[in-house]
């Protein structure tokens, strides 16, 4: 089959490997008739998360058809002919966390569990197409793939809508809505929103669906901007102005109640020589995140107020507030999105039209231009926003 695969720091490549196969009785095998590029893909891509290999196929968003089942996955469950959205984290329904929702946190799914203690304290999940350090399982920028646990993931969409309003719901809707949801959000709070990317929008739409007097997208890309403005949210252009201070103007000199790191691991700062003190430092190791948009929300937040991140974080940072968050009894809250959790409610509210998610894709391409869509997604080319591949 044709598959999208890491092929060094700066480069994927659609090659020729091997067709899944059952390995386990609770394993299915799905042909993928749709699958996007994340941002948290760059992390991957720009070599900021380790234990990635040449050839490891990747993609964490998917969904499709299922054409082979094993023999654990009861009938009633999941049969041959479903059409399916797989969530991206892998649970095994058992476990302590996965009896607490905590899908991200499964005990069971992720085979290379030491590596993951040894970075993190205690195991993560697995996770489709996102490095050794999660498991090693291929993903889903490839025209099929095996899903491990299929009795417990996979969403089957029973209604005629189209891959492209159901096909977020593997990450991107979920996470969004969690990080609104983490907020815990009262009908007088202002909610601002750090990131305009897909993660970003989602967490604005969800944010105004919960109930949210004004939402503020902040983020410095005119045409992130212009989408988030034209769904009803505030834009501020980081470059253009000192955040913190605009904040401040828009909540009466308070903050904001609310704030969402949607950014992570990569972020970028309207003062150069901030950005390039971070810049280089992760360029040279002294630390793996560069941790601009987690500050900010930090020290911009109202005391009292929520931090809630969402944002992809992989290692060690420097410089965090850690006086801002105590002294000011600021809350933060985060953690991988727990998709399993959200993916029928989301699910429900699309189809009553309260979310609309196809509004944030700019390009759909063939899987086999995988690497012109990673470049111009992570170039931010031709007012790109997000990319679904069609196998």
């Amino acid at each position: 089959m044709r598959a999208n695969t890491w092929a060094g720091r700066n480069k994927v490549e659609v090659r020729d490997v091997p067709d899944p196969k059952i390995l386990n009785k609770r394993d299915a095998i799905v042909r993928i008739t749709s699958t996007a590029i994340c941002g948290s893909d760059l992390h991957l891509v720009d070599g900021y998360v380790p234990t990635m290999q040449d050839g490891d196929v990747m993609g964490h968003e998917f969904m499709g058809e299922v054409v082979e089942v094993g023999s654990g996955v009861a009938a009633d469950r999941l049969r041959v002919g479903d059409r399916v959205v797989v969530p991206f984290p892998i649970a095994c329904g058992a476990c302590a966390a996965c009896a607490a929702e905590l899908y991200s946190c499964c005990e069971n799914t992720n085979p290379n569990a030491g590596i993951a203690e040894k970075m993190f304290g205690h195991p993560v999940a697995g996770i489709f197409g996102y490095s050794h350090l999660t498991g090693g399982f291929a993903g889903g920028q490839a025209q099929y793939a095996r899903v491990p646990f299929a009795d417990v993931g996979p969403l089957k969409i029973e209604s005629d809508l189209t891959d492209e309003q159901v096909l977020f719901l593997s990450d991107i809707l979920p996470t969004g809505y969690m990080g609104a949801e983490m907020c815990d959000i009262q009908p007088s709070d202002v909610v601002a929103v750090w990131g305009a990317g897909p993660v970003g929008q989602f967490a604005m739409d969800s944010a105004r669906v919960l109930g949210a007097a004004k939402v503020i997208a902040i983020d410095k890309e005119p045409y992130r901007l212009r989408m988030a403005e034209e769904a009803g949210h505030i834009p501020v252009n980081f470059d253009e102005v000192d955040v913190r201070s605009r904040l401040l103007e828009l909540t009466g000199g308070r903050g904001p109640d609310k704030c969402i790191d949607a950014v992570g691991l990569e972020a970028t700062h309207g003062s150069a020589h901030i950005a390039a003190y971070d810049r280089i430092k992760q360029a040279v190791r002294s630390e793996t995140e560069r941790p601009h948009a987690l500050r900010q929300a930090i020290l911009s937040c109202r005391s009292g107020g929520v931090v809630s991140v969402i944002g992809v974080y992989g290692g060690l940072l420097d410089k965090f507030p850690a006086g801002a968050w105590m002294n000011r009894s600021l809350t933060l809250r985060t953690g991988q999105c727990h998709v399993q959790r959200y993916m029928k409610p989301l699910l429900e509210r699309i189809e009553r039209g309260e979310i609309d998610p196809t509004r944030i894709i700019t390009h759909t391409l063939p899987l086999d231009e995988a690497e012109r869509g990673f470049e111009i997604f992570k170039n931010k080319q031709d007012n790109c926003e997000k990319v679904v591949l069609k196998p």
